[in-house]
């Protein structure tokens, strides 16, 4: 296993071997092992994603909006209202449903992540597998993507392997990926427009240090690089944008990222006037690619209300299709104004809600389904689907959130930093929601999720250390390492029955229930 060590400046390199491998090292090993070492915990995350995934075979939590909102969408292009009671039918002849009532339904959220929801609808028809196949699959495909970009960050296979497996065992991960809620699609799409910007990083870098060795530095300014990967993560951002608005930060986020990142790659290669190039040569292809190319993937989300007639606030839609668009953007503000205004104002209690300085401690889980059947055995029995974080994975965080601060401040790590910026771009915002005591809760912290686990891995990293170290500091570093996964997964397999809603004793289930606050 590699460990990460300090980069180094080039002033501080006798002799680097080149420009291009100062800016982007080597990736490690056998590229064949880089693929099938993150698959097969892909695999085992799919296993237990998919595994009785039809239970239990009810509406749980908020699938009573989002499955019949992606029924709707399917055969409306657009949500709908429906008819009182309209779950029980769902449950009752899924191949003869008659659920919807006249009028379109106001939506508190953009359409994207219902879209997704009604492919496994379309495919599996409206049964529980079905309305969450496609939160299985986002879910088990997003531990292939952070193994993927975290073994592109350490350059190392194991450590990448390592981050896709702490994901694939952590609880609310598991739960969100199970239900057919819109958080999962939110953290997806996230991480696959984070992992975008990261390659994007590899690729342009390497580019810049070969224009600059075939042509030089002759204006001061550099040449111009082209940022490919940007196009895909604004495609990505946009959908997540599309699935819930927090989607905003990141581009905000990343999108200034990718500047500063820019400017660095220029002063790095030695150019003379590195802000300037950056300003002048990548700012606008960079917010092109950004953000003007995520507004419209969001609004593209929004075209089966566009282009149909019977959707909230809608009205008559135009025969011509670009007289319909023009028509539709002022009617579509409007609808936007209502739900920012929805979005505001919320401040109904709600049993399991919880605040943001509370979510990293795991004080408040959401019980997504409870019920005490009999069959276990015992004179009470339990049965219960509880989104909660695994705590080995959530407490240590705090720890490596800290550690990842101090190692930024000190030596710059552009790791340390883009893992801090994607965790404090899930988190803070919510603050200012807080302190004005909008409802929320803890699955609002998904998206912050693979951002945990990589400051958890990259201070792995730090502990095992360079190929360079000791040999006591590595074995002493692995076995530590070992001995956190190995707690990791014991955490989980314990909550792994009230995480999806096992029938156990009523005693089996309490014991689970380290807090008041988690009953």
């Amino acid at each position: 296993m590699t460990g990460i060590e300090p980069e180094t400046r080039p002033e501080q390199r006798r002799r680097p071997p080149s420009l291009r491998q100062w800016l982007t090292p080597g990736m490690p090993g056998n590229k064949l092992l880089g693929w099938l070492g993150p698959l097969a915990v892909t695999v085992f995350a799919g296993v237990l994603r998919f595994w009785n995934l039809g239970k239990p075979r009810a509406v749980i939590f908020d699938e009573t909006y989002y499955a019949k909102d992606a029924y709707a969408l399917l055969k409306f292009g657009y949500e709908h209202n429906t008819v009182k009671d309209a779950d029980k039918f769902l449950l009752q002849d899924p191949q003869n449903l008659h659920i919807f009532s006249p009028g379109g339904s106001f939506i508190a959220h953009p359409p994207a992540g219902k879209w997704i929801i009604a492919v496994g609808e379309w495919l599996f028809g409206m049964t529980p597998f079905g309305w969450r196949f496609s939160a299985a699959l986002i879910g088990t495909l997003s531990v292939l993507i952070l193994a993927r970009v975290a073994r592109r960050m350490t350059r190392s296979t194991l450590l990448g392997m390592a981050a896709g497996l702490l994901l694939a065992l952590d609880g609310m991960h598991l739960v969100t990926s199970r239900t057919a809620i819109l958080d999962v699609f939110v953290m997806f799409w996230i991480l696959a427009g984070f992992a975008c910007i990261v390659i994007d990083r590899d690729v342009s870098r390497a580019r810049l240090a070969r224009k600059i060795a075939e042509r030089g530095d002759e204006d001061g300014f550099g040449p111009f690089v082209m940022h490919w990967w940007l196009i895909p993560a604004g495609l990505c951002l946009g959908t997540a944008t599309a699935t819930k608005w927090t989607g905003l930060y990141y581009i905000a986020a990343f999108g200034a990222l990718t500047f500063v990142w820019s400017i660095g790659a220029r002063r790095a290669a030695g150019v003379q006037r590195p802000y300037a190039g950056a300003l002048a040569l990548e700012a606008l292809p960079a917010f092109l690619s950004m953000v003007v190319l995520s507004v419209i993937t969001y609004v593209a989300w929004w075209s089966g209300w566009i282009f149909n007639a019977g959707g909230w606030g809608r009205g008559r839609v135009a025969s011509n299709p670009v007289t319909a668009f023009f028509q539709a953007m002022p009617r579509l503000w409007d609808y936007h104004k209502q739900m920012w205004h929805f979005h505001t104002t919320l401040t109904v209690k709600h049993d399991y809600q919880s605040w943001p300085w509370n979510w990293l401690v795991l004080k408040r889980p959401v019980a997504f389904y409870y019920t005490q059947p009999s069959g276990c055995g015992a004179p009470t029995c339990s049965r219960e689907v509880l989104d909660i974080g695994t705590p080995a994975i959530w407490w240590v965080s705090i720890v490596t959130m800290l550690v990842l601060a101090a190692w930024w401040l000190v030596h710059r790590d552009w790791r340390a930093g883009v893992t801090l910026l994607g965790f404090v771009a899930g988190w803070v915002p919510w603050f200012y929601y807080g302190l004005n005591h909008r409802t929320m809760f803890l699955f609002y912290a998904t998206p912050m999720l693979p951002f945990m686990v990589l400051s958890i891995v990259l201070v792995i990293g730090l502990i095992i250390g360079p190929a360079t170290a000791l040999p006591a500091r590595r074995v002493f570093g692995s076995a530590i390492t070992g001995a956190y996964v190995l707690t990791v997964l014991a955490n989980f397999y314990y909550l792994y029955p009230v995480l999806v809603g096992q029938i156990v004793s009523y005693d089996s289930w309490h014991a689970r229930m380290w807090f008041s606050s988690w009953i």
